[in-house]
């Protein structure tokens, strides 16, 4: 499964060269409507909700500030029809992890991978949920809330199974998810920065590729939480 979780990082990594917003491959009905979730998704990552006027979208998305009123009916609509999808997808992928069972470990290491592989996908989405996060959630739609407290509970079912089987030692589910998510967030939110950085500080190959960094906080996470032999004699 481990092996699989890293496989998974690579596709991730290709992933983070596609463009951001809609899901690729997903068809075009509007034209305009797509362009502009992939210009929103951009412009909100790189300037924040309030520094992405509607100018500078229609401006990235090569139409007018109108059509953003037509097919969201303003910037917050376009703003919450991104993060709606973002989570959508996200949701889905790591429904998809419990759903196929597992050991506490091993749906451990695919959770990370499906968290890490939709950052990857969409490279706007960290940035932005990380500047919704330091706004206090005021923009954050309360559908694309649900989603995300969806994902914090198949976290925490993780988690609860693993002390209940014995493969982890007992820990605060919302703690471990905070640990796990803001290392992941960080990571995938602070690339451009990497980039800059590596040539001025010496790093040996360059900064660490997706793929390294899942299997690095895959182990982490797993051998941080695994149960010792205490814990397990107090079961």
């Amino acid at each position: 499964m481990a092996r699989a979780g890293a496989t998974a990082g690579r596709r991730g990594a290709k992933g983070g060269r596609l463009r951001p917003g809609p899901r690729p491959g997903a068809s075009r009905q509007a034209g305009t409507r797509d362009d502009l979730m992939v210009a929103g998704a951009q412009v909100f990552a790189e300037r924040g909700f309030d520094g992405a006027t509607a100018e500078r979208i229609a401006a990235r998305a090569g139409t007018t500030k109108a059509m953003i009123n037509y097919h969201f009916r303003s910037k917050q609509g376009l703003y919450a029809a991104i993060l709606l999808s973002t989570f959508t997808e996200l949701a889905g992928r790591i429904d998809a992890v419990r759903a196929r069972g597992g050991s506490a470990p091993d749906q451990l290491r695919a959770f990370i991978d499906a968290f890490a592989g939709e950052a990857a996908l969409r490279p706007t989405f960290p940035p932005m949920m990380v500047r919704e996060v330091l706004s206090g959630g005021a923009h954050l739609p309360a559908q694309a809330f649900l989603r995300v407290m969806g994902v914090m509970g198949v976290l925490r079912t993780i988690v609860e199974q693993g002390v209940k089987e014995g493969t982890f030692r007992p820990v605060d589910p919302l703690l471990t998810h905070l640990s796990l998510v803001g290392i992941l967030l960080f990571f995938f939110a602070t690339e451009p920065f990497r980039r800059k950085a590596a040539p001025r500080i010496g790093v040996a190959g360059g900064p660490p590729s997706p793929a390294a960094f899942v299997a690095h906080v895959q182990e982490l996470m797993v051998r941080g939480l695994a149960a010792t032999a205490a814990s397990r004699r107090r079961r």
